[in-house]
């Protein structure tokens, strides 16, 4: 089982459960009316499939897109990849939690600059996260990885946590922006073990930040300058397990972001599919000047 979105230009839509606008927007107010300057034009896709031997689905995405000015200008386009820890039920209850109080709390920051208020929204989600695990038994230690984007003007601006990915295609190269989070990752970075043994380690799936980690969270943070063209993949370790970053470089650059999504999951599927697999394709069709 599968779910899919496509959209380019649309208003904001949700692909978990549906929420009151009006308590995503009640901070909305507090921004002053800036008005945008440049706009990103996206064309993107996603797509989500628990795979050939899971019986359920811990990934999940989610994205929104505003179009109020002020809001556009202050916050931009959120895009966001999770992969749910924690064991059947538990991990699909924190990653469905992570997508959408992250979009909430995002929008809802007073925070003047982005950077500030993703940090708000991430250490709030987890906090909510984190709580519920206490409360419930069944419950305990679940969490979700986090990959999110945000296009605002020209820029675009991530948050990390665990080990789905952002990579960036541009002028036909691919490279891996975020930092995995893994205990492999971390040994392969620090010169203690080498990218052979870290692929074939029993512990390559073992995370070592996520949400839903009590205590206070550590999410990386990346910023990088847009350009027309540019290509982003965002995705769980369902497809990098199986694919190549040369492979997804092929796929995302020579197909529309809608195939190269149906794409990603026929061939990890095809491939073992041992895990969920989501993938999020974003191409950045124009930046246009804010007409008002």
């Amino acid at each position: 089982m599968s779910d899919y979105q496509a959209g380019g230009g649309s208003a904001g839509l949700d692909s978990t459960a549906k929420f009151d606008r009006e308590e995503l927007v009640r901070g909305w107010r507090q921004y002053e009316q800036r008005q945008p300057t440049i706009v990103p034009s996206l064309k993107y896709a996603a797509k989500t499939d628990m795979g050939q031997v899971r019986d359920n689905n811990e990934d999940k995405f989610d994205f929104y897109e505003p179009e109020e000015p002020a809001v556009l200008a202050a916050r931009g386009s959120l895009f966001a990849v999770g992969d749910g820890v924690g064991g059947a039920q538990a991990g699909q209850i924190a990653s469905e939690m992570t997508m959408k109080n992250l979009i909430a709390y995002y929008y809802e920051s007073p925070a003047y600059d982005v950077e500030s208020a993703l940090y708000d929204a991430v250490t709030a989600t987890n906090d909510k996260v984190t709580a519920l695990a206490q409360m419930m038994l069944e419950r305990h230690g679940m969490g979700s990885t986090l990959t999110c984007a945000v296009f605002i003007e020209n820029r675009v601006h991530l948050a990390q946590l665990g080990d789905s990915r952002a990579y960036l295609i541009r002028n036909g190269a691919i490279r891996q922006v975020t930092l995995d989070h893994s205990w492999v990752e971390e040994q392969v970075r620090a010169g203690m073990m080498s990218r052979e043994d870290a692929e074939v380690s029993p512990f390559r799936n073992v995370i070592t930040r996520s949400i839903g980690a009590p205590g206070v969270v550590h999410p990386d943070f990346f910023e990088e300058a847009t350009q027309v063209g540019d290509l982003w993949v965002l995705c769980s370790d369902g497809l990098t397990a199986y694919l190549s970053d040369a492979e997804i470089l092929n796929i995302a650059g020579n197909y529309s972001p809608s195939e190269a999504a149906r794409q990603f999951i026929e061939l990890a599927n095809g491939r073992g599919g041992r895990d969920n697999i989501t993938v999020f394709v974003i191409s950045v069709r124009e930046l246009r000047e804010y007409a008002g």
